[in-house]
């Protein structure tokens, strides 16, 4: 009798919807950046607000290409993608509006919640720009790049690389040149033609992959290419000489950003975690991937610091691109790189 009774009650306990817990799945980077959140970022927002995170690796492409395919019956609660794509995502009516919450009141202007239309806020930050050999130019005295158009050197003939226009470096390229020859996103035959007759005759390889990049600065094949601060980091620390450069031009932003999916379950929770994500602690975390904070208030060690787009000088090196109209023309840019440039 008393045992029926303890079963009965065990039963009830664990029905009862105090302790029942709700899946809230999230969609982000693969990698050592999903190894770092499931280790450090989620196990605390899930113990306070009882809710399981399972994390959907994925770049940018295939997380909105889930995000459409699930339109109307989503499974993905918050998703985390590069600005180009979010601002797709954003135009497709695949991201709820943000809720208000004063942490967002610390996020610089590059990554705010304007930026993104009100569906969407900013978590991190990239900088397009020149990484080099430091070895290999002292080995040659060369004097460290400072400047986009010092990759058009003839001396670096066939040994830069740097990613096609399918890749968000090499698109930002596109834009920068552009925009130093008189044209910009609204007119981009400037920067194709800059990129045609000066840059491209330098260029090895217009590599998508970046572990292939990398390899060829291991191999020594190349000395100095277009490529993220992230990344930049990530080869430097394997031990191999690599600096990164953020031209004097201005070095295109990458803003990793994420938005609560419309339609999807878990709103609350859903905005919780864009909120708590926004948060000097964990944007301190997020440096260790190195994406540089958005939050004003994150207090970083003199090492991250020194690696990721942070602080007041840096920020003013960076320029945001206008992916509205990138993403009403970047199919015909696409096309005519195709055609003119990866002949």
């Amino acid at each position: 009798m008393k045992m029926n009774t303890l079963c009965l009650l065990a039963a009830t306990a664990l029905s009862s919807p105090a302790l029942a817990q709700d899946t809230l799945y999230f969609a982000g980077y693969s990698g050592d950046f999903q190894t770092m959140f499931e280790k450090e970022i989620s196990p605390s927002f899930e113990a306070k607000h009882n809710v399981k995170i399972v994390y959907v690796p994925g770049n940018s492409s295939e997380t909105i290409a889930k995000l459409q395919a699930q339109k109307g019956n989503q499974e993905i609660n918050v998703a985390m993608v590069d600005d180009g794509p979010m601002h797709q995502a954003i135009q497709f009516g695949l991201c709820d509006k943000v809720s208000d919450a004063p942490v967002y009141k610390d996020v610089y202007d590059l990554a705010s919640i304007a930026t993104f239309d009100g569906r969407a806020i900013g978590l991190g930050l990239v900088a397009t720009g020149i990484t080099y050999n430091k070895q290999a130019f002292e080995k040659n005295g060369w004097p460290a790049p400072t400047s986009w158009n010092d990759l058009t050197d003839p001396k670096f003939a066939q040994r830069l690389a740097s990613n096609p226009i399918s890749g968000t470096y090499g698109l930002n390229t596109l834009v920068i040149f552009a925009r130093m020859n008189g044209g910009g996103e609204t007119d981009i035959e400037p920067g194709f033609d800059a990129i045609r007759e000066k840059l491209a005759p330098n260029v090895l390889s217009w590599s998508s992959s970046n572990a292939q990049l990398a390899q060829m600065f291991q191999n020594g094949d190349i000395d100095v290419a277009v490529w993220g601060s992230g990344r930049s980091v990530a080869l430097k620390s394997t031990g191999f000489p690599a600096e990164f450069v953020y031209p004097k031009e201005g070095a295109p932003a990458i803003v990793i950003s994420a938005c609560a999916v419309a339609g999807g379950k878990l709103p609350e929770a859903s905005q919780a975690l864009l909120q708590y994500l926004a948060s000097p602690d964990i944007q301190a975390k997020f440096a260790t991937q190195g994406y540089g904070p958005t939050n004003r208030q994150t207090k970083l060690t003199d090492e991250l610091a020194a690696a990721v787009p942070y602080g007041e000088e840096r920020l003013s090196k960076l320029v945001a691109v206008d992916w509205t109209t990138i993403n009403q023309k970047r199919a015909d840019w696409t096309k005519e790189w195709t055609r003119t440039v990866e002949k």
